[in-house]
């Protein structure tokens, strides 16, 4: 096989994949994007069940998806994921979302890493995947993902949870999509009903697993529509991931 750099993956957007709005939810987008990079493992003979069989699978450890608008019922979108860069045991996977007369509607990046679901530990990146991934430096957004995020101190608005079953993956931990969920649920209703999520960029540091109590602070900083989120298992006390939204006014 030769190796792969842009991979293209389409999309028809779906009536329950629609907000109450009529345009697709973030949780979609950032679901989409997942789907794009688990066709990309699949097109390499490397998909992600294949992976879970030998106890080796893909987390994300920090990304961002900035959104100049969502898709609407029915529409056809493109997504064009590629690796732009390799270290031992992370990749850097890239993405621009495309409209049907191809313009592009939104962009994310994340870094993820190579890791052992039994152990929980990092593992080296098979040469056969770097091989197969052929590497496109291009960057797709400014979001930095080796920034380090400040946890709130002094929350506006908090909530507590106690995770379900159905809200865990097939590591055994929550997925990245659900926890977008979450943040979206923390923001006040008059910023949802009359804004858009434009962007965020958020870093995981922690897992949380079936069972586990969660708080949820979010904090309105001083800039209009921005807020700083941080997620915290109480059981524990420790910071699970924390993260930035910012909000657009809906057209």
């Amino acid at each position: 096989m030769l190796p792969l750099s842009n991979f293209d993956v389409q999309f028809c957007l779906r009536h329950y994949e629609m907000s109450k709005y009529g345009e697709a939810t973030p949780e979609t987008m950032l679901a989409m994007l997942e789907e794009a990079a688990a066709e990309h493992c699949y097109e390499i003979q490397n998909d992600l069940f294949k992976l879970q069989r030998q106890n080796i699978g893909w987390v994300l450890v920090s990304g961002g998806l900035q959104m100049i608008r969502y898709p609407l019922y029915k529409e056809i979108i493109k997504i064009r994921t590629w690796l732009s860069g390799f270290s031992a045991v992370r990749g850097i996977r890239e993405n621009i979302i495309f409209d049907s007369d191809n313009n592009i509607i939104g962009r994310g990046r994340g870094l993820w890493l190579f890791f052992d679901i039994n152990r929980r530990r990092p593992v080296p990146i098979w040469e056969e995947i770097k091989e197969k991934w052929y590497i496109n430096p291009e960057i797709s957004s400014g979001h930095d993902l080796m920034s380090k995020m400040k946890p709130v101190d002094k929350s506006d608005y908090s909530n507590e949870i106690r995770v379900r079953s159905s809200e865990i993956d097939i590591y055994h931990h929550v997925n990245n999509v659900m926890y977008l969920h979450w943040l979206i649920d923390s923001v006040p209703d008059t910023i949802l009903d009359n804004n858009f999520l434009q962007d965020i960029q958020g870093r995981f540091i922690a897992e949380i697993k079936y069972g586990d109590n969660i708080v949820f602070l979010t904090e309105e900083v001083a800039v209009q529509n921005v807020f700083r989120h941080t997620i915290i298992n109480r059981d524990t006390n420790k910071v699970c991931a924390v993260a930035t939204t910012v909000w657009g006014l809906r057209k």
